[in-house]
Order: structure tokens, then C-alpha cells, then sequence
């Protein structure tokens, strides 16, 4: 599979998928909280149609995910959301590790192979954040993709988008995409982004909740040397919160240096 041609931008999708819980009212987080701890046929459908949905994206992150315990039947939720996607790379990073009970984390997936997957623990008040970040490309020409899923205190996440940054302080093409639990306006006041050559879309696109969206905290920001062709909010409750897209235009010299056959699916 061959990366986008110049006309064509890369599709890259953002989405808390709630391990597949599906809440679609706010009653659910009660009548549906047991699906935390227990597994479900309701879950295993979920992630059939989450498959399904990313199938027409290049790079997913997705955040709120199980890598294999109890509640998933101890299947990893995002290699089975990408083999339904039928997309070929895969990666997990785990940041709450509750043994049989949880595996609490992120994913990313991709139609790319990345040449350098990292997983990194965030600072904070209360442990359990991380940033996965892959690197597709070349080393010397790199396109390099942060997942993350931040705190809901201030405080902490503005040490997390600090920690991010720096990360990030010497790759040239940056797109970095999660739930941030804070809104636009928010985020373009952090002053470690503000320092930052990453920029934030700065429309509002309501995520949250999925069935009345009403607040933009899930979001995909990307370095100035990237153009946004379109940027929307998917229709689709099958979680908490909507997915968030982009379309991302990338640098003629870039596309060639991102162009990979299509191989199996990553252990």
C-alpha cells in the first residue's frame, strides 16, 4: 500500500472508545458500568463496528482501550478493531496495568508501517497517562504521530502537554491527537503548546456527550508544517464521545518517504 498520492491527504482519526462500552445516555454509566469489569457480547459487537468505522482512515488513536484482560475476554481490543478494519499495524500502550481485572491504555493503527514505536509515561498528580508515539518515514524524513489521553486536572495536564512538547522538540512533521479532557480555548492557552510549532484547530468540533455533543475535548493538532484540508466530528455514537477527523496534507517529499507494501498484522 503506497502512502497518499499529492492530491489525496492523509485521513487520521482521534477516538475514546470506552473499551467498547457503547454508553449512549447518561443512565448507561450506570446500567452499562458493570461492562467495566465483565465481559459482554454488547462490547464484542461494539468493536466490530469500530473496526468497521476506522476502515477508511490511515492513522487511528485511539484512547480508553483494553489490551487483554477479564472485561475483554482477555482479547487485545485494538488488535481486533484493526484486523475488522482490516488495516495492517497495530500498537498498544498499557498505562494502567490492573492484572486480570484491566489493562487500561492506548492504541494506535495504521495502514503504515511505522520504522520507530515509543511509549512514554507522563507526569502527574495521579500516575496512569502515557503518549504512544510512532515515526513513519525515514529517520532523516519523518512524519511523527503522539497519542495521548491527558488528566482532568489543569495542572497535570499542562505538565503533560510540557512533557509532549519536548518529546517532539526536534521532529519537523508533528500531528499529535487524543482526549485532552479540556477545550480549544484551553489548549491554545497552554504556553508549552503556545511555544510549540503545533497548532490547534481552532473551530469548535463537539465530541462529548456522544448523543448531545456539546463540548470539543478530544482533538488533533499537527505541526505548521502541515495544511488541514477538512477537519469534522464522525457521526457516530459508539462510545462516551464522538470520534474527531482530519484530512492532512502532507509534503511531496514526505508522501515518498512514508510508501510501504502492506504486510500482516503486528503481534
Amino acid at each position: 500500500m503506497t502512502a497518499p498520492q499529492n492530491d489525496t491527504p492523509l485521513r487520521v482519526l482521534s477516538f475514546n472508545m470506552q473499551v467498547g462500552i457503547g454508553t449512549r445516555r447518561y443512565r448507561e454509566y450506570l446500567t452499562r458500568g458493570w461492562r467495566h469489569l465483565l465481559p459482554s457480547q454488547g462490547v464484542r459487537d461494539n468493536l466490530d463496528r469500530i473496526g468497521r468505522l476506522i476502515a477508511d482512515y490511515d492513522i487511528i488513536g485511539l484512547q480508553e482501550i483494553d489490551a487483554g484482560s477479564r472485561r475483554s475476554r482477555y482479547q487485545n481490543q485494538i488488535e481486533a478493531v484493526a484486523r475488522e478494519a482490516g488495516l495492517a499495524y497495530w500498537y498498544v500502550q498499557v498505562n494502567r496495568d490492573m492484572g486480570r481485572v484491566a489493562q487500561h491504555g492506548l492504541g494506535l493503527i495504521s495502514r503504515y508501517k511505522p520504522f520507530n514505536v515509543e511509549e512514554h509515561k507522563l507526569p502527574g498528580r495521579v500516575p496512569g497517562r502515557g503518549a504512544l508515539i510512532a515515526r513513519f518515514g525515514t529517520p532523516a524524513n519523518a512524519l511523527t504521530v503522539v497519542v495521548t489521553h491527558l488528566s482532568l486536572g489543569a495542572a497535570s495536564r499542562a505538565q503533560q502537554l510540557a512533557a509532549i512538547c519536548d518529546l517532539v522538540a526536534h521532529d519537523e512533521h508533528v500531528i499529535l491527537m487524543g482526549d485532552t479532557n479540556c477545550t480549544t480555548r484551553e489548549l491554545i492557552a497552554d504556553p508549552a503548546l503556545a511555544a510549540s510549532s503545533l497548532r490547534v484547530y481552532d473551530r469548535l468540533l463537539p465530541t462529548f456527550p456522544a448523543w448531545r455533543p456539546r463540548r470539543g475535548i478530544d482533538h488533533i493538532l499537527r505541526s505548521d508544517t502541515l495544511d488541514i484540508t477538512d477537519a469534522r466530528v464522525v457521526d457516530a455514537v459508539l462510545s462516551d464521545h464522538r470520534p474527531v477527523a482530519m484530512d492532512v496534507r502532507l509534503p511531496d517529499t514526505l508522501i515518498k518517504d512514508m510508501q510501504t507494501p502492506r504486510g500482516a498484522v503486528s503481534d
